[in-house]
């Protein structure tokens, strides 16, 4: 067999992108599918073919097998890519593709199937004597009966559901007083991403870590393994940084756990790319957790390591080609980090961000930092899709090297109108946990403290370079404000548009109250002001009186203080809550004229393929729900007007 003509790609964003890359050097012609919301996405942009599969939500596009089988026939495509997530791990989407005459570069349907439901892959791995965590994996759902398995395993546990994955569909319980809440709650959640409801219980491990084995099988028996990633910082159950090797294992327990992956994927008569995935106890024992048959998010740490493409691999091994290597031959060197930027704010619990992306600059790419994006400027974040932006991927000669260069490569990145992730990240790279490599999936719990500190904390010269941003902004105050080029910033502007206060005679000076979030900074200022040294700084004046600052790679908000604002620290008050971002309301949990306590759940949103809970912001009542379940509501919508209570 031969590598195929032309490549439809079944995804979107960077992994699209990413495909693209690979298939491009190989000479395979590529095809995009792309739905409404991304008609002008980058992957249509750079693909040689592109066609339209639906409207936006990915129930009418991306997770619609026949328009994607029909896209391919229309452009004589004879192998298609899945990428991950969406139809990446549905079997019969594979079946069909098959019926069609289309390669599809991914494990046998069968392969599928059987890792597919995470219940049966535990009995699965059971019988094939790979150890598993203890749990309840059985077909019956009653919730007394679930209840019941819980008890026996003993809280604290985990509902997962058994046809999900990244961290969607998955609560942890530490009682039975909350088990039948948090199993509503997952069962909606696996509904909404996975469209089914059936979950499995597991016994809640305390400091556990998260490694990975990266599996490689060929159609001709052979099945390798291509080293370990650690996947252990994690937020709401989803990766948040990976890298490889995983720090502090011992060779024999790296080559014990590669063997129960080659074990398990053979199991299952694995062909492709796969990921066996374990939970290791703080005593050094692992337990399958699951395999994931599809090409991972954190893939390209493994290729930072050994230096091969597993895009390339996907496509030689669905062509029938035998594996390039055996298992002695691979190799590893240096050290990989990869995190996700995403499109979200963290000061208000990591919400999606939505809008348009008006400034964009990314570290340089180079042998040794690498960014995987289907993003740039101009683009939109819709709610309709994961939020993910892009991922930034170093490689050095030891860990701590490779740590220094993802903070300087995050430093080195500016992103405007949405807000990102990027501090975060920052923060967490810098806690003594990451430093030490001390890594379970509670760090980011455990170093909530220091993060937040951290995050809150200005840059030592922020306010130097929100001043001059400021002034340079009022002479052009419709454009993006950039540092001073060799010439100077105002050289290139009339004297007739500046802004720096001249005066026949004596010092010019003005006086200027700039607000960041909860900082405050009254500036006498000389002028002509210096412009600061840095040139890590963009900067978009959004009106006369508010600027976006990008500074040392996150969005800083500055406004200009007009004057004190009244406060009013009166009794009781209504207070109207509305939705974060667009999205579907899924539930309504208490009922209207009910006293609940601060913090009480109210109502569940779906959005961007995640459940967000709104709570009581006081002790007080709902006095009344703008909208009723199932309703679709834009951001900013009101949806309770609640009654806080009066304070004595």
């Amino acid at each position: 067999m031969t590598l195929p003509r032309r490549l439809l790609i079944a995804n979107r964003g960077e992994i699209a992108c990413r495909i693209l890359r690979t298939a491009k050097r190989l000479g395979i012609e590529t095809v995009a599918v792309y739905s409404d919301a991304d008609a002008k996405a980058q992957h249509v942009h750079q693909a040689d073919y592109a066609q339209r599969i639906g409207a936006a939500p990915a129930r009418e596009s991306y997770l619609d097998i026949e328009a994607i089988l029909s896209a391919a026939a229309e452009c004589g495509a004879d192998a298609l890519h899945p990428g991950y997530g969406f139809l990446s791990e549905n079997a019969d989407f594979a079946d069909a593709c098959a019926a069609r005459g289309i390669v599809f570069v991914g494990p046998p349907p069968a392969a599928i199937r059987a890792m597919g439901s995470k219940s049966a892959a535990k009995l699965l791995m059971e019988q094939a004597g790979v150890p598993v965590t203890p749990g309840y994996h059985g077909e019956d759902q009653d919730p007394q009966r679930l209840l019941a398995e819980a008890e026996r395993i003993g809280f604290p546990v985990l509902i997962k559901a058994s046809a999900g994955g990244g961290g969607r569909g998955m609560r942890r319980v530490e009682d039975a007083a909350d088990f039948f809440d948090a199993l509503a709650s997952c069962q909606r959640e696996s509904v909404a991403s996975f469209g089914d409801s059936q979950v499995l219980i597991e016994r809640y491990l305390e400091k556990p870590r998260h490694i990975e084995i990266q599996i490689f099988a060929d159609s001709h028996g052979r099945i390798i393994h291509l080293g370990e990633r650690d996947c252990s910082i994690q937020r709401r159950h989803q990766k948040v940084i990976e890298e490889a090797p995983a720090p502090g294992l011992s060779q024999s327990m790296r080559t014990a756990m590669g063997e129960a992956a080659v074990q398990a994927a053979r199991a299952v008569g694995y062909i492709g790319a796969g990921t066996v995935e374990f939970i290791v106890s703080p005593d050094g024992h692992f337990h399958f957790m699951e395999m994931n048959t599809r090409l991972q998010v954190e893939h390209p740490v493994t290729e930072m390591i050994t230096g091969l493409d597993l895009v390339e691999w996907q496509l030689r091994v669905a062509a029938g080609e035998p594996l390039p290597l055996e298992q002695n031959a691979v190799s590893f060197t240096g050290h990989a980090i990869e995190v996700r930027l995403y499109a979200e704010d963290p000061a208000r619990d990591f919400l999606p961000s939505i809008g348009k992306i008006t400034e964009w600059v990314m570290p340089e790419s180079s042998v040794a930092v690498r960014i995987d994006t289907g993003f740039a400027r101009g683009d939109s974040i819709t709610p309709f899709y994961d939020a993910l932006l892009a991922k930034l991927i170093v490689h050095a000669t030891d860990r701590e090297q490779a740590r220094r260069s993802m903070r300087a490569a995050l430093e080195s990145l500016c992103i405007i109108g949405v807000q990102t992730n990027s501090g975060f990240l920052q923060a967490l790279l810098d806690t003594p946990s990451f430093i030490d490599a001390d890594l379970d999936t509670h760090l980011i719990e455990r170093e909530r403290e220091a993060v937040s500190i951290a995050m809150a904390s200005l840059p030592a010269d922020f306010w130097a370079v929100a001043a001059y941003a400021w002034l340079a902004s009022e002479t052009l105050p419709d454009a993006p404000v950039v540092p001073p080029g060799p010439a100077g910033w105002h050289a290139r502007h009339s004297p007739w548009r500046t802004s720096d206060a001249w005066r026949q005679s004596g010092q010019a000076r003005r006086r200027l109250v700039l607000r960041c979030g909860i900082h405050r900074a009254e500036l006498q200022l000389g002028l002509p002001l210096a412009a600061p040294p840095t040139q890590r700084w963009h900067g978009v004046r959004a009106n006369p009186d508010r600027l976006d600052l990008c500074y040392a790679g996150r969005q800083w908000r500055i406004e200009r203080e007009l004057r004190e604002l009244a406060s009013n620290d009166g009794a009781g008050r209504i207070t109207l809550l509305r939705a974060p971002m667009p999205g579907r309301i899924t539930a309504i949990l208490v009922s209207t004229d009910h006293p609940v306590k601060r913090g009480t759940p109210l109502l569940t949103l779906e959005a961007m393929k995640m459940e967000h809970t709104l709570v009581a912001p006081a002790d007080g009542t709902v006095m009344r729900f703008a909208a009723e379940a199932g309703s679709q509501i834009n951001e900013g919508t009101v949806l309770i007007e609640f009654d806080q209570q009066t304070r004595e």
